[in-house]
């Protein structure tokens, strides 16, 4: 699906960046028509670097890398390291049971309203590029002494 979508891009006259690990550019995987390739050695550089390059992540129907990439957008989100809003376009309901797997997080005291609320999510490509320029991402404290509100101290991306 990523190479449709680049070449979808590139014919309507957009620009591709495509970050790839070498393992998967030794295996030929890569792309050779887009605008610019980048290959990183590791998984982890790749997302770190789309991350960096990228105002926001939308996921499209897809596997388990696409789930890989999502959550880790998020988790990131949450602990501050970024503020970009990441969305999910749930073209036929494809995601339905992983919203319902996030809604029983909340429930079960796994994951706040507050993070739950930053993954936006929408049917409708439009609706939900709307609902991402408009994303303010959460106030949120996140504690590394033993939860007691006295001494809880903010966690920010600088802490790290």
């Amino acid at each position: 699906m990523m190479g449709i979508l680049a070449d979808a891009a590139l014919e309507a006259g957009g620009e591709v960046t495509g970050v790839i690990p070498a393992f998967l550019h030794v295996k030929e995987v890569a792309h050779n028509g887009l605008s610019e390739l980048i290959t990183v050695e590791t998984m982890h550089e790749r997302k770190a670097l789309i991350e960096l390059m990228c105002d926001g992540a939308i996921a499209l129907p897809g596997g388990y890398g696409t789930l890989d990439e999502l959550f880790e957008m998020l988790t990131w989100g949450q602990l501050g390291l970024h503020d970009k809003p990441v969305g999910i376009l749930n073209t036929n309901g494809y995601f339905d049971q992983i919203l319902l797997a996030i809604e029983r997080m909340v429930e079960e005291g796994f994951l706040k309203d507050l993070n739950r609320d930053m993954l936006l999510v929408s049917e409708n490509i439009e609706k939900l590029v709307a609902l991402m320029q408009n994303y303010q991402p959460p106030k949120v404290r996140k504690w590394i002494m033993n939860g007691d509100p006295e001494k809880d101290i903010p966690f920010t991306g600088d802490s790290l």
